[in-house]
């Protein structure tokens, strides 16, 4: 466990960048599935509170901007 610290601690900014994208590309995949849950649901009056479709584009938005600037880089090295 501590060698994934100093591995993450030494890491570049783009390594960093491109986990940082993943973790938002992890949450729009969760709220693209809430989305999909929430347009299949049986009872049509109970539309819930969470804007899932803001939240999945939003997230596709920042992740895939971080990985494209930071995949030239981390490709490289």
């Amino acid at each position: 466990m501590d060698s994934l610290w100093q591995d993450l601690r030494l890491a570049s900014d783009a390594d960093v960048m491109a986990l940082v994208a993943c973790g938002f590309l992890a949450i729009a995949t969760l709220a693209g599935m809430m989305e999909r849950r929430r347009l299949k649901r049986e009872d049509i009056q109970r539309v819930g509170w969470v804007p899932w479709l803001g939240i999945f584009i939003g997230c596709m938005i920042i992740g895939g901007g971080l990985l494209a600037l930071s995949l030239p880089k981390v490709l490289v090295s």
